[in-house]
C-alpha cells in the first residue's frame, strides 16, 4: 500500500503547464489560486492564516518543514490553504517545541502538499502571467489534460466571498492566554482597559493577542454583524479583521463600515482596510500576483521611515478614488507605489494593507496598535506629531528589549 508519501502528485495550471513532483500531504485533489509567499520561515503561520483560504500557497524558499509544526505558532485552528507547494521537504525535524512533522499534519487536515518540483520556474510564470488557477491533485487515473481542465472550470478569486466562509457565527470574547508570547505587558498596570469589538472576517490570533497585550478585551463579531449590535456592545474602539477573497463583494461588512466607521475609532487590516476604504466610496482592484512574504518594504508617508513588513493580500485600493473619498494615504508599498495604509482626513479612521502583527515576520509596524490605543483615548485623528512620538516610543522601546535579549 502507498503511503502519501509515496504517491506522485502533479500541480497543473489553467495556462497548460503541469508539474511532477511527490506528495507529502492529504492523497486528494485541491483547487485553489496559485500564489507565492517570499518569506524565508514561518510556512505554519502562514498555512494557518485564514486570508489564504482558496489559494494554494507556493513558498520560495527551498527547503520547509525544518523545524516541524509546534502549537504556539499557528494563526487560526487548523490549515486554511487549499493546497502546499515547495522545493524540498526537510527530511530532519529539529525543534524542541514541535509536536508534529509538516507532511503528517497537513495530511491529517486534508490539505494536499507537493515536493520535489522547480519553484523557481513556477514563481516565475506566476510573476509573468499574474496569479493563476491550479489543480493539486495525487489522483493517477486522471491525465495531465483532466487535471488542467479542472483547473480552467475552478472558481476565480475575483467575485468570491471567502470572508463569509471563514468568519464566526456568533459573537463571543477573546480570551486565549498570552502564555510565553508576551513576558511584560506593554500596558502600565492600572492603566485604562479599551473595549474594542472585532469584526472577523478571517482574523489571525496574533492581531488579538497584540491588542489584549495593550490592555483591550476584544468582543469578537461575524463579518456581517450590524451597526446596532456593534452599538449594542458599547465599543471603545472597532477593528476589522484580514480576510480572504474579493473586498468587493463583502457587501454586509461594507454596509455595516458604511454607517458606523468613525463614529468610534476604528482601525483595519489587511481585508479590513479594503473594507473601510470600500465603505467610504473608494474602489479596490486585484493586484496581478500580489503582495505575499514578510519582507515587503513600506515608507510611512508621515514619518518618511521606511518599515518591513509581512504581506498577504491580492487585492489593493485605489488611491484617487480614496481621496476622493475623503482618505489621505499615509503608507506607501516601495515595490510598484500602492497604497498601503491610509487615515480619514476628518474622523478617526485608520487602516493598513499589511500586517503589523508579523507572525512571522519583523516587528518594525507594530506601533500601529499603539496608535490605535492613542486613538481611542482621545477619540480624534491624531496629529503627525502625535503619530511621530508614537513611532519613536515604540521603536526605542523594541531596540532595548533586543538590547537586554541580546545581553541575557
Amino acid at each position: 500500500m502507498k503511503t502519501p508519501h509515496s504517491l506522485e502528485a502533479r500541480l497543473a495550471l489553467e495556462n497548460g503547464m503541469v508539474f511532477h513532483g511527490r506528495s507529502f500531504g492529504a492523497a486528494t485533489a485541491k483547487t485553489g489560486e496559485v500564489v507565492f509567499n517570499t518569506a524565508m520561515c514561518g510556512y505554519q503561520e502562514a498555512i494557518t492564516d485564514p486570508s489564504y483560504t482558496g489559494q494554494i500557497l507556493v513558498m520560495t524558499a527551498p527547503e520547509m518543514g525544518n523545524y516541524g509544526v509546534g502549537a504556539e505558532d499557528i494563526e487560526s485552528g487548523t490549515p486554511c490553504v487549499a493546497g502546499f507547494v515547495v522545493r524540498e521537504l526537510s527530511r530532519v525535524v529539529s525543534n524542541y517545541r514541535a509536536n508534529n512533522d509538516l507532511g503528517t499534519w497537513l495530511a491529517a487536515a486534508g490539505v494536499p502538499a507537493i515536493s520535489g518540483i522547480d519553484t523557481r520556474a513556477l514563481v516565475r510564470i506566476l510573476r509573468i502571467e499574474g496569479a493563476l488557477r491550479g489543480v493539486l491533485s495525487t489522483d493517477a487515473s486522471k491525465s495531465d489534460a483532466d487535471l488542467v481542465a479542472m483547473a480552467r472550470s475552478s472558481p476565480s478569486m475575483a467575485g468570491r466571498n471567502l470572508a463569509a466562509e471563514v468568519s464566526p457565527d456568533r459573537c463571543g470574547g477573546w480570551t486565549e492566554d498570552l502564555g510565553t508570547w508576551a513576558p511584560v505587558a506593554l500596558r502600565p498596570e492600572g492603566a485604562p482597559r479599551f473595549r474594542v469589538v472585532a469584526l472577523d472576517c478571517g482574523a489571525k490570533r496574533n492581531i488579538y493577542r497584540n491588542l489584549v497585550d495593550r490592555g483591550c478585551d476584544i468582543v469578537v463579531m461575524p463579518h456581517d454583524a450590524t451597526a446596532a449590535a456593534i452599538r449594542a456592545e458599547r465599543p471603545d474602539g472597532l477593528f476589522v479583521s484580514n480576510g480572504p477573497g474579493d473586498p468587493a463583494v463583502v457587501d454586509a461588512t461594507i454596509r455595516t463600515l458604511r454607517e458606523i466607521a468613525g463614529e468610534v475609532p476604528t482601525f483595519g487590516i489587511c481585508l479590513g482596510h479594503q473594507l473601510l476604504a470600500l465603505a467610504l466610496g473608494a474602489k479596490t482592484w486585484k493586484l496581478k500576483f500580489g503582495h505575499r512574504g514578510a519582507n515587503q518594504p513600506v515608507r510611512n508617508l508621515l514619518t518618511e521611515r521606511v518599515e518591513i513588513t509581512s504581506q498577504n493580500h491580492g487585492f489593493c485600493v485605489d488611491e484617487d478614488s480614496l481621496r476622493a473619498a475623503g482618505g489621505e494615504p499615509t503608507h506607501v508599498h516601495l515595490n510598484d507605489g500602492t497604497v498601503a495604509g491610509f487615515r480619514h482626513t476628518s474622523k478617526p479612521i485608520f487602516s493598513v494593507q499589511y500586517h503589523p502583527e508579523a507572525s512571522p515576520g519583523p516587528h518594525d509596524s507594530a506601533y500601529l496598535f499603539d496608535y490605535f490605543i492613542a486613538l481611542m483615548e482621545s477619540r480624534k485623528p491624531l496629529s503627525l506629531q502625535e503619530m511621530k512620538a508614537i513611532q519613536a516610543a515604540r521603536t526605542s522601546s523594541r531596540l532595548a528589549d533586543e538590547t537586554l535579549a541580546s545581553a541575557r
